[in-house]
């Protein structure tokens, strides 16, 4: 820790999770292609969303077989239409280490009010048991946990011959870590993470069991238009050909082709995976020489490369009262506001006091490296 201000300054300092940083060299002009003021569902519309599909599809290498949909309301709206669709036909466990599958647990037991429902919970930094899941049941879990920086390992917990569906919210894991298709049935997330798109609009990717499950299962519930993904107890294929349920921004699907184009570019997704590991290893570094601050996630196997949750662990400020520590974290991120050096790396509200740096692929490791003196800089300033 010093007094004495850095003199390197990240050349970008947006380390938000969301939205996150635009690939290195955005401008407005990626834009320039937007099929603006024209119908999404005009031949050229159709085009551009079948686009953004085939692009998601050879990138992240979703099987043929697996349907791949842009739906409302992000990741959140991802994730809801999959629950009010396809929950209900057994029983469910949750699995919860982080704010977000925690709201999930919430909507299946406060909203859908289903009676058959495990909730299988871990503390901040910590992950559950996965080698007890009940896979007679379908299983929601948050691939990599956003607000803890903790993700699963991999799939390998997962059994081939499970009898119920994996619901995997993978907003902050998709384009960053291996996802592996044949032990996930549904996986949802948002171009505003790993890609650096915009916000609002969610993908939804399913696996012929979970199309089967659509069309063989009717919620006892009504279904709002927005989640229906059935016409006459068949698959409405449309929706995953770009036709949507409702009006998506064509100015954010040109942005969203223009990170895709940008992935290729960069080496697809095992580039994108080494740009997100370089930077957490850039963090590691400087975290096993600092003598305040630690992983919330201690266990390197579970840590996130993208979502990456810092805590302090000088025990002069852990022997303060969580008031007053969560105040001198606001203070620091405040500091580190004013200096234009970092936005947004406040840890989430309801996580433990802490930061949140987004390390996903669109952040250059040299704008980490330049960051960390600075956060050593801003902790003197406020311990």
């Amino acid at each position: 820790m010093t007094n004495t201000k850095p003199s390197i300054r990240p050349a970008n300092p947006n380390f938000s999770s969301g939205p996150c940083a635009k690939r290195p060299g955005w401008t407005v002009d990626a834009l320039s292609g937007a099929l603006t003021g024209r119908s999404h569902r005009s031949g050229p519309g159709k085009k551009k969303l079948a686009e953004a599909i085939d692009r998601t599809r050879a990138i992240l290498g979703v099987p043929d077989d697996y349907k791949i949909g842009i739906v409302p309301a992000s990741d959140t709206g991802a994730v809801e239409m999959a629950m009010w669709s396809v929950l209900g036909a057994r029983g469910v466990e949750l699995l919860v280490w982080e704010s977000f599958g925690a709201g999930w647990a919430t909507d299946v037991t406060k909203q859908l009010k289903l009676d058959d429902v495990k909730v299988t919970e871990a503390e901040y930094g910590e992950i559950p048991d996965l080698g007890a899941v009940d896979f007679s049941r379908d299983v929601i879990f948050t691939w990599n946990g956003t607000t803890s920086g903790v993700k699963t390992p991999n799939g390998d917990w997962i059994p081939d011959d499970r009898e119920g569906l994996t619901i995997a919210d993978s907003t902050s894991a998709a384009f960053a870590m291996d996802l592996p298709w044949n032990k996930l049935d549904i996986v949802t997330y948002s171009w505003q993470k790993v890609m650096g798109g915009e916000a609002a609009h969610g993908m939804l990717i399913l696996s012929p069991r979970a199309v089967e499950r659509l069309e063989r299962y009717t919620p006892s519930w009504p279904m709002p238009k927005i989640f229906r993904m059935t016409k006459a107890g068949k698959l409405n294929e449309g929706i995953f050909r770009g036709e949507t349920i409702n009006t998506p921004s064509m100015i954010a699907v040109e942005d969203a082709i223009d990170g895709l184009k940008w992935a290729e570019e960069v080496g697809g997704l095992q580039g994108m995976i080494k740009r997100s590991n370089d930077n957490l290893a850039a963090i590691e570094a400087w975290v096993e020489k600092s003598d305040w601050a630690g992983f919330l996630a201690e266990d390197k196997n579970i840590r996130s490369n993208t979502s990456v949750c810092l805590k302090v662990k000088d025990p002069a400020f852990t022997a303060k009262d969580p008031k007053t520590q969560a105040t001198a974290l606001k203070l620091m991120t405040t500091l580190l506001n004013d200096e234009g050096v970092a936005y947004d790396i406040g840890g989430y509200r309801d996580a433990p006091a802490g930061l949140r740096i987004w390390a996903g692929a669109t952040v250059e490791t040299s704008d980490l490296e330049a960051l960390l003196p600075w956060l050593d800089w801003a902790y003197g300033q406020v311990k």
